[in-house]
C-alpha cells in the first residue's frame, strides 16, 4: 500500500465510530435486546463487542508501532466465549460506546502522527501463519467496523418482520 492509499484508509479508519452511531440510529432502542436467531449477537452485544475489539486492536497497534518484531503478547481471543462469559447482554452499553469511541479517536489521532517507516513494522501473531504487519492491522480494523454495521442492519430487519 503507497503512502496515499494508507492516508486514505487511516482516514476510513477515523470515521469508524460515526459509521457505526449513523447505523445504531437506524432502530429503535427497544430492539437491541433481540436475537435473530439462536447463537447470534443482540445490537446490545454488538456494542459490546466493539469496544472489546477497539481495546485489543489498540493495543495491537501500539506493539507494532514500539516493539517491531516481538513475538509474543499479541492478544488472540474468542468473540463468541467472551460474549458469553462476560455476559455482554448486562453490560453497560453507555459505557463501552465511551470506550469505543475513546480508543478508535485515540488510535486513529496516534496512526496520524507515525513516520513513514513505522508503517513497515511488523510483528508475529499467533494466530497467523505470516507477519502480521502495519497493513493487515489497518486493513483488519478499517474493515472491521463496515461489517458490523451490515450486522445491526440485519438485526434490525429482522426484529422489524418479528414486531410486523
Amino acid at each position: 500500500m503507497n503512502q496515499d492509499e494508507r492516508n486514505e484508509k487511516i482516514e476510513e479508519y477515523g470515521g469508524g465510530f460515526d459509521l457505526f452511531t449513523a447505523a445504531l440510529a437506524g432502530g429503535p432502542r427497544e430492539a437491541w435486546e433481540f436475537k435473530p436467531a439462536p447463537g447470534e449477537w443482540s445490537v446490545h452485544e454488538i456494542i459490546v463487542h466493539m469496544a472489546d475489539s477497539e481495546s485489543i486492536g489498540a493495543l495491537r497497534l501500539r506493539k507494532l508501532v514500539a516493539e517491531p518484531g516481538s513475538t509474543g503478547d499479541m492478544m488472540s481471543y474468542e468473540e463468541a466465549k467472551w460474549a458469553e462469559e462476560l455476559d455482554y447482554q448486562n453490560q453497560s452499553v453507555e459505557d463501552v460506546l465511551q470506550i469505543f469511541k475513546l480508543t478508535r479517536q485515540t488510535s486513529f489521532r496516534l496512526l496520524k502522527t507515525l513516520s513513514d517507516p513505522v508503517f513497515m513494522h511488523s510483528v508475529v501473531h499467533p494466530g497467523y501463519d505470516e507477519p502480521y504487519t502495519f497493513e493487515l492491522w489497518l486493513n483488519l480494523y478499517t474493515r472491521h467496523i463496515p461489517g458490523h454495521t451490515e450486522q445491526l442492519k440485519k438485526t434490525y430487519q429482522a426484529w422489524k418482520e418479528q414486531n410486523k
